[in-house]
């Protein structure tokens, strides 16, 4: 695939394959392949990232007696991954979108637990929503008369709204707000998947389709006010919620969410190529930090708890220095991949005109990124020595996967900048603007070091502001609290339990009728679009 790369990026050609499948009253239904620079060089990435994958889950999931099953399962969410990339029609662009959503979901419920089904089951339905905004789009696309991107053009008629559609579709997809409840619930599922789910493949298909399409024709400027809210509100809610978390595995599906919010920020910005750059140093990096981050979970008895892993500097050197490498490249330091990609989107957010909302509130959630950055390697690399720790072990199929993403997550911003030109951006800007960016950064990074005791985790943090659905019984988390509480006599909280019962009764017979959308949904989305009117009035 490197080769293909460099190939495809020196001829500057673009290779399509279209078959037709049937025709009806002069409409030609066809699949269509796309070959070029971005399609190819994207495979890459996610091929390279599999391998990886591959050979660390053969050491991570030896024990397990249904390990060949779980490879061929993660064989085929590869493929459906594939499937979209090189994707050009719609019908196309389905079968690698359904593929996605059914093998994520085989994979989530893997361990067979009642987390895991739940957590699937959430990750299904959500997607599932893209999945119906899409197939609303064919009767759009029949009326145009085709159904390939390459042909799409501002002069159709309802070619703003099948674009809006997408984008819609495209960010349920990638976990942008407020559809991010289901990106930290996949976490039930092994570390392999979460490694892939969280790097090259499901959270970036939607960012991958909205790049494809702003290639072809640029955004309308309410589809970027979208974008610029939801990528600003997602990287914050991602950032917040992380400084408050102890799981080291939730910290880092919290800090995908949050990278994910960066790239829809920058293609509400209308800079597509940054975007794709900063998804292939993401990939890069994020699949290192859970390579590193499992290996840690395989000496710690499986616990996740950041504040039972302080020995791992001692024990493992090398996979503490790799865990501190890609834990870097999420906030951007110097000579680091992400550097070249995630700083410039910030020095671009001042050169546009960007409405101030979503600026404050990106730089909010880069204070936030920093934090809980340095918070999390304070706790594993830093802190005194844990109680219980396994014997470090190092093998082939766990260190070469780790050194070939640690080359990548150095080196991997250089390399794509030299290697095409057309993702090379410059920026000028006042140093006071420039010093903005590094003191958020600076600060941040201060305060998550001097931070001794945590706070007890929130329960809006958790469930992200209440994104979270009905189903998982949440009306019992008062209740647990209100018996903590000892001075109260029992006669003063029976009123309580009694409205109590009468909403969870409530909640479960509307629940019966339609666990989705339910109130929290409904008052998310109010939220958003309190949001977006806000947006709209403020931008330029």
């Amino acid at each position: 695939m490197l080769c293909l790369t460099y190939c495809f990026l020196s001829l500057g050609k673009t290779m399509i394959l279209e078959i037709d499948l049937f025709s009806s009253s002069s409409l030609n239904f066809s699949m269509m392949f796309i070959f070029d620079k971005i399609s190819i060089s994207f495979s890459m990435v996610v091929t390279l990232i599999s391998g990886s994958v591959f050979l660390f889950a053969y050491k991570y999931m030896e024990e397990d007696p249904f390990s060949g099953r779980f490879i061929w399962i993660l064989l085929s969410f590869v493929i459906s991954m594939n499937l979209l990339i090189f994707s050009g029609s719609i019908f196309f662009l389905l079968l690698g979108w359904d593929g996605l959503g059914i093998t994520s979901f085989a994979l989530i419920i893997y361990y067979e637990s009642k987390e895991s089904q739940m957590a699937g089951f959430q990750t299904l339905m959500i997607n599932r929503l893209g999945d119906v905004i899409i197939v609303l789009t064919m009767f759009l696309f029949l009326i145009e008369g085709q159904f390939t991107f390459l042909s799409m053009s501002n002069s159709m008629f309802y070619g703003s709204s099948i674009i809006l559609m997408l984008c819609c579709a495209a960010l349920t997809k990638s976990a942008q707000f407020p559809f991010s409840s289901w990106l930290p619930a996949a976490m039930a599922a092994p570390t392999p998947v979460s490694a892939l789910v969280h790097s090259s493949t499901l959270v970036t298909a939607g960012i991958f389709l909205i790049i494809r399409l702003s290639y072809n024709l640029p955004l309308q400027e309410s589809i970027c006010v979208i974008l610029l809210l939801c990528g600003s509100v997602t990287c914050l809610l991602g950032g917040w919620a992380a400084t408050f978390e102890n799981d080291i595995k939730k910290i880092i599906a919290l800090s995908t969410l949050s990278q994910l919010g960066v790239m829809v920020f920058s293609l509400g910005m209308n800079f597509p190529a940054l975007s794709l750059f900063h998804l292939y140093t993401h990939a890069l990096f994020k699949a290192l930090l859970f390579l590193a981050a499992g290996h840690i979970l395989m000496v710690t008895f499986g616990s996740q708890d950041i504040r039972m892993m302080g020995g791992v500097g001692v024990l493992m050197p090398f996979t503490c220095v790799m865990f501190n490498i890609s834990s870097l490249c999420l906030i951007g330091a110097p000579f680091m991949s992400a550097f070249y990609s995630k700083h410039m989107i910030l020095e671009k957010m001042f050169m546009t005109s960007t409405n101030f909302i979503s600026v404050f509130i990106m730089m909010i959630a880069t204070f936030m990124t920093a934090k809980y950055v340095s918070r999390t390697l304070k706790a594993v690399s830093w802190d005194k020595s844990g109680t219980y720790l396994l014997s470090s072990y190092s093998g082939i199929y766990t260190s070469l996967p780790v050194m070939i993403l640690a080359v990548g997550a150095i080196s991997g911003g250089k390399f794509i900048l030299s290697l095409d030109i057309s993702n090379l951006e410059f920026g000028f800007l006042p140093s006071s603007k420039s010093l903005i960016i590094n003191l958020v950064t600076i600060s941040g990074v201060y305060m998550g070091l001097i931070e001794n005791n945590l706070k007890k985790n929130t329960y809006s943090l958790s469930t992200l502001f209440f994104l979270t659905p009905l189903i998982y019984g949440s009306t019992k988390s008062f209740s647990v609290m209100m018996s903590k509480i000892k001075t109260l006599d029992q006669g003063w909280i029976e009123p309580y339990f009694l409205i109590k019962n009468k909403i969870y009764w409530m909640g479960s017979n509307l629940s019966k009728s339609g666990n989705w959308p339910n109130t929290r949904i409904l008052i998310s989305t109010s939220f958003m679009i309190f949001f977006l009117l806000n947006g709209t009035l403020f931008s330029n």
